[in-house]
């Protein structure tokens, strides 16, 4: 039987096993082979293989034939926080809220009226929403979208309505002006908003915004599958879905606080 003793220190040790993996390599500027790495630190041959594709996987290191080499994630760790770019920044948040809800979830940015898939992390259930990256959404029908429109002035939001067409994707589908405003004063106050099998069938969603300078520059949703959108599922979703555009917002003192 397996101990949460036992389980915390295999955890000390892998982490302990991926530093000095990493400072090993790094201490040498012309590269070094898998085997060399586990003999010097003593690591398993399969382990330090699993340990080495991961590292490379995530920009940590990078392989160029059999030679390990410092990768360019490297460089963004010792960079000032100012530096990063909104999805440098966003991909431990997307990834770390996926985890924690096991549904997808993603940071959209609006590109004119239509809201772009940027960062997405896809759900391990069989059963489960899909978004890939370069993806464009109107604004109204996902709540990414219905949370940016919800920062909107009156003026821009007279321009948006304007400008583009509240096109109907499926049955439930907003695509009355007055419907859509009076939804989005219910976003404003709770500072989260929801699409329900509005764009897509039997997807529900949820999203919020994120603020720079007091501007919303992007949003994150979590959409998920509506026969598990429990209400238990939805304050979880709130839950962490808040916690992360604050967290993507920290720097800004202007971000609304949630009824």
């Amino acid at each position: 039987m397996v101990t949460s003793s036992n389980t915390s220190t295999s955890g000390v040790k892998s982490a302990m096993r991926t530093l000095d993996l990493i400072e090993y390599v790094v201490a040498h500027s012309s590269g070094v082979v898998a085997q060399e790495i586990a003999a010097a630190l003593a690591i398993p041959v399969s382990s330090t293989s699993y340990l080495l594709a991961t590292l490379v996987e995530r920009d940590y290191l990078r392989r160029d034939g059999r030679r390990y080499f410092a990768g360019k994630g490297l460089d963004r760790l010792r960079r000032p926080h100012g530096e990063y770019s909104l999805t440098d920044r966003a991909r431990p948040l997307i990834k770390a809220l996926r985890q924690q809800l096991n549904e997808t979830a993603s940071l959209f940015v609006p590109v004119e009226w239509n809201m772009e898939a940027v960062v997405t992390e896809t759900s391990g259930q069989t059963l489960r929403y899909a978004i890939e990256v370069g993806t464009h959404v109107p604004l109204h029908c996902i709540a990414a979208g219905k949370a940016i429109l919800a920062t909107l002035t009156e003026e821009e939001l007279d321009r948006y309505f304007a400008e583009t067409r509240l096109d109907r994707f499926t049955e439930f589908t907003i695509c009355d002006r007055a419907n859509l405003v009076a939804e989005l004063a219910e976003v404003r106050r709770t500072g989260v908003a929801f699409t329900r099998e509005e764009h897509t069938p039997g997807i529900t969603g949820a999203g919020a915004a994120v603020f720079a300078g007091g501007t919303a520059i992007a949003a994150i949703g979590v959409a998920a599958p509506s026969q598990r959108f429990t209400p238990e599922l939805k304050a979880l979703i709130v839950e962490h879905l808040r916690k992360s555009a604050r967290a993507l917002s920290a720097d800004d003192a202007d971000q609304p606080e949630a009824a």
